[in-house]
């Protein structure tokens, strides 16, 4: 749909304007913090390892936990400033960074990965691009493999106001109907950071 495509296009651009007006200050990008997020590092350690993928991997912390605890690791993001960005904090990086749009990714990635790892991406979308972006992730999971999701979370009574656009669990639906099962859903922390963790496998 037109109207859907020239949302995905606003927001392709605004991040790419938030990436190269920082020009490397990471202080400028709001959802960097440097550092990866606790629950992808518990992942990383106990998953079994295999083929990986980070979606919107930012500033990259997500992906380099993911290597170092090896994963054959491939990270991706829309914009190409944070891509280059990326490369420049770890140029002898064995993360394979790519510059890519969730909603038109390689043909290539469909089913491809055995733990698909998305934080915070989702609730940077608006509300009526989410459910499409939850599908496009969902896609990317090979049977038996592991999708980590990470979002700001709300009741779904109450309406969301973003961004970041908070997500409810009855939200995350498309994961059903994409074929994904809940092995684990956790609400963390209290507000305004109250977070979801869950964990939804695609049966072999």
């Amino acid at each position: 749909m037109t109207g859907s495509s020239d949302a995905r296009s606003d927001m392709t651009d605004w991040f790419e304007v938030v990436y190269s007006v920082a020009d490397g200050d990471a202080r400028a990008v709001p959802w960097a913090s440097e550092q990866p997020c606790p629950e992808v590092v518990e992942f990383a350690a106990g998953g079994p390892g295999g083929r990986a993928v980070v979606v919107g991997c930012g500033l990259g912390d997500d992906a380099e936990a993911l290597a170092a605890a090896g994963w054959e690791t491939t990270a991706f993001d829309v914009s190409p400033s944070a891509v280059a960005w990326c490369r420049r904090r770890f140029p002898d990086s064995i993360v394979d960074y790519r510059v890519a749009d969730l909603f038109d990714s390689p043909a290539s990635w469909h089913a491809a990965f055995d733990a698909v790892v998305e934080v915070r991406t989702v609730q940077s979308l608006p509300p009526n691009l989410q459910p499409e972006a939850l599908e496009a992730i969902a896609d990317l999971v090979a049977p038996g493999g592991t999708l980590l999701l990470a979002a700001l979370a709300r009741p779904h009574e109450v309406v969301a106001v973003g961004p970041p656009w908070a997500v409810s669990e009855r939200e995350l639906e498309p994961l059903s109907q994409a074929g994904l099962v809940v092995e684990s859903f956790e609400t963390r922390g209290s507000p305004p950071s109250t977070h979801f963790v869950g964990r939804f496998r695609r049966p072999c």
